[in-house]
């Protein structure tokens, strides 16, 4: 959509699926090119000025007819959608998707399997909490996390809500193989900042890169 207008994706916003398509197909295009084979469908903000339950049933449609046509056109290419619950109570009060629940069910009506679940821990801390179990609940439609502390949104070891390292163990077992996005904002020197990803790894018994001591 247009940042400059105060849009934040269309996938969900009456009115502007043209842009959207076109939005999509040129998002392909640069995934083709960089070998990255899954992309956010970003929903969009409430338009301006409109109230949230006026609008939702509206949008809901609009979020579900627009779902299809990537799933369709992702399959072709062999690709994932994503979508992705944004807080609306601290980052985007307008952002049209909130929670992993209501993904959830619109992933259910959408009905596509190349449709996934992109879990912020971040966002879903702050809407919802109860990280175990929802994690334990979704993970089936899981396609993508991204990770950051709660709630300054800095590297997971820095002071807040969130046991990174239970959490990962809990990732782990549930047997996500998947990529964790660093979705955080470094405090200061993005290398010293992943300091915390070397002493995760030694805690692990593993080398830097994750390959495993024993092994070498």
């Amino acid at each position: 959509g247009d940042q400059e207008a105060g849009e934040m994706g269309l996938a969900a916003v009456p009115g502007r699926q043209a842009a959207f398509r076109q939005g999509l197909a040129t998002a392909v295009q640069y995934a083709k090119a960089v070998g990255c084979p899954r992309i956010h469908l970003m929903a969009g903000r409430v338009p301006l000025g409109a109230d949230r339950a006026a609008v939702a049933g509206e949008m809901e449609t609009t979020f579900v007819e627009n779902l299809r046509y990537a799933a369709d056109l992702l399959a072709q290419e062999d690709m994932i959608g994503l979508v992705e619950p944004i807080n609306n109570r601290i980052t985007d009060p307008r952002y049209y998707l909130n929670t992993p629940h209501q993904a959830a069910a619109i992933l259910e009506k959408v009905g596509q399997p190349n449709l996934k679940l992109q879990l912020d821990l971040f966002h879903c801390q702050i809407m919802d909490g109860n990280l175990s179990r929802n994690l334990e609940t979704y993970f089936p439609l899981i396609g993508h996390i991204q990770i950051a502390q709660v709630p300054g949104r800095h590297e997971p070891d820095s002071p807040g809500e969130l046991n990174f390292p239970y959490i990962f163990e809990l990732l782990e077992s549930l047997g996500y193989t998947g990529y964790v996005g660093c979705e955080y904002a470094p405090k200061g020197d993005t290398m010293e900042g992943l300091g915390w990803l070397r002493t995760y790894w030694e805690s692990r018994g593993l080398q830097h890169g994750g390959t495993n001591k024993a092994a070498e």
